[in-house]
């Protein structure tokens, strides 16, 4: 098969994903054979490329918003030419005391797909059966793809800040995951205050229905109850924690962050305000938020590129060039 694989990490501007032929994959006892349809990109995959996260297989086939069509190792649930998603978390022991407290996001020995295993950069990838995820028919698979990390890690963010419906809501950062919750918290009857840098994505936060939009630099003109922040970088998460209101609570949704920066205490967390980090995501999350994607209609604005370039892709994602999410058409 064909595939986008990672030898050794590297700046993305040298291109290190080497794009060509590799061994394909055989189905085994609990895994399931996928034909990958698309494969969404995602800033993950950027710190994985750029060894900002340490290398845990190598070489490696990144990518883990995968929708495939199962070819082989078909299930009772899961019939051959089932068309299905995947993502992040692709497995958990299931033994481990947050597995017992049904706390998979939080599993000592977990399998991430596009990291600890190979990913969705490929023309076929081999996954555990029991971590894949049924699709909405009325989803393209370009559409889809970007549902199953971006989605679903916004949607678990919108639950680790506690929104409840009617509340004021702000979003720093407004890439391909804040552009996915905005619509569920409208769905909600949430004002949205988005802050972020880039024309372009305070356009599309504005004509997807935010109550207002200003830059990175700018401090949304209430007092927020709630506010998730979608960027790497230390200084939105203080930009966040600034504007909220006593007992508001800041959801930190990024696997990593450049630095947290030192801080006024009386000044901006005490009060009761909270700051939270958001990790991983569960299958209870993948099926919440796809039914209520269903039921919105929620479509994501996409870009598109060939398994050949994936390399641009993830420039695209570093330079924030990109309105919404990126995809890889496979096949």
């Amino acid at each position: 098969m064909r595939a986008a694989v990672l030898e050794a990490p590297g700046p993305i501007r040298d291109r290190p994903l080497i794009i060509g032929p590799v061994r394909s994959p055989e189905a085994a006892p609990g895994y399931s054979l996928l034909k990958v349809k698309a494969c969404g990109v995602c800033r993950t995959d950027l710190h994985i490329v750029e060894g900002e996260l340490p290398s845990r297989c190598r070489p490696l086939i990144p990518g883990h918003q995968i929708v495939g069509e199962i070819v082989d190792g078909a299930t009772t649930g899961l019939p051959l030419g089932a068309r299905v998603g995947v993502s992040w978390l692709g497995g958990v022991d299931g033994t481990c005391p947050y597995c017992k407290l049904g706390l998979e996001n939080l599993c000592d020995n977990p399998v991430f797909t596009g990291y600890t295993c190979h990913g969705g950069y490929a023309e076929l990838a081999l996954v555990r059966s029991d971590f894949v995820i049924p699709l909405p028919p009325d989803l393209t698979d370009v559409e889809a793809a970007p549902l199953l990390c971006a989605g679903i890690i916004g949607y678990r963010a919108i639950r680790i800040a506690e929104v409840h419906p009617g509340e004021t809501v702000g979003l720093f950062g407004f890439g391909a995951s804040a552009h996915l919750a905005l619509p569920v918290l409208l769905s909600w009857g949430c004002r949205v205050f988005v802050s972020t840098r880039g024309s372009a994505h305070r356009q599309l936060a504005s004509s997807i229905g935010a109550s207002w939009v200003g830059s990175e630099n700018d401090k949304p003109p209430i007092p927020l109850d709630k506010a998730i922040t979608f960027a790497p970088s230390g200084d939105v998460v203080i930009a966040a924690l600034s504007s909220l209101r006593k007992g508001g609570i800041v959801a930190v949704n990024a696997i990593h962050l450049d630095r947290v920066p030192q801080f006024d205490y009386d000044s901006l967390l005490w009060g009761e305000r909270q700051i939270r980090s958001v990790t991983n995501m569960t299958r209870a999350d993948a099926r919440d938020f796809l039914a209520i994607a269903a039921q919105i209609r929620l479509r994501p604005a996409v870009t598109i590129f060939s398994l050949q370039e994936a390399n641009e892709a993830l420039l695209a994602i570093q330079a924030d060039s990109i309105n919404g999410a990126a995809v890889l058409r496979i096949s």
